[in-house]
């Protein structure tokens, strides 16, 4: 079965000015790529109600507005690591209404903020800054020679007998 085609609100009026200048439902449905019958149904509603909007479907409201939304992703964008949890209590003291966490995921994924794991690792402190600029000035005026007798691990594996199964990546 093929994909649905929703015909816009300017397509509908197309359809609707195309029927009172007497072009055929068939022609007409041809002309937008859609069935006979959603023009017939088209006409008839457009009959009964003189309208061509979309009607409200049917299902369950959204607990925030528009404006909540962007509270929402306005909060995410301006502190990127903060939590749902954290942006749920925001909008609370912001606006008094209670969303859950869910919520908030759904809002931002909707916006197209997607979450993800932060990097693990360790925090430098101004030691560790102090200790690399050091050894850095240190290591400064080094050769070819002299780094030619380094060997960089970068938190490498070695094994010096057999293999321990682990694929390397």
């Amino acid at each position: 079965m093929p994909a649905r085609r929703k015909l816009t609100t300017f397509n509908r009026g197309r359809a609707i000015a195309w029927l009172h200048d007497g072009v055929s439902k068939c022609e007409v449905a041809r002309q937008l790529g859609v069935s006979h019958s959603v023009i017939v149904r088209l006409n008839q509603r457009f009959q009964t109600t003189n309208n061509v909007e979309e009607r409200p479907r049917s299902g369950r409201l959204k607990k925030t507005t528009p404006r909540e939304d962007r509270f929402i992703q306005r909060q995410a964008l301006q502190h990127r690591a903060t939590t749902c949890k954290v942006i749920r209590g925001q909008l609370r003291e912001a606006t008094n209404i209670n969303v859950s966490e869910r919520t908030i995921g759904n809002r931002l994924h909707d916006a197209r903020l997607r979450s993800r794991r932060p990097a693990v690792r360790p925090l430098l402190t101004q030691a560790h800054r102090r200790a690399r600029l050091s050894w850095g000035r240190r290591h400064l005026r080094w050769t070819r020679r002299d780094w030619a007798q380094v060997l960089f691990s970068d938190e490498s594996r070695f094994n010096l007998y057999h293999s321990d199964g682990r694929r390397k990546v």
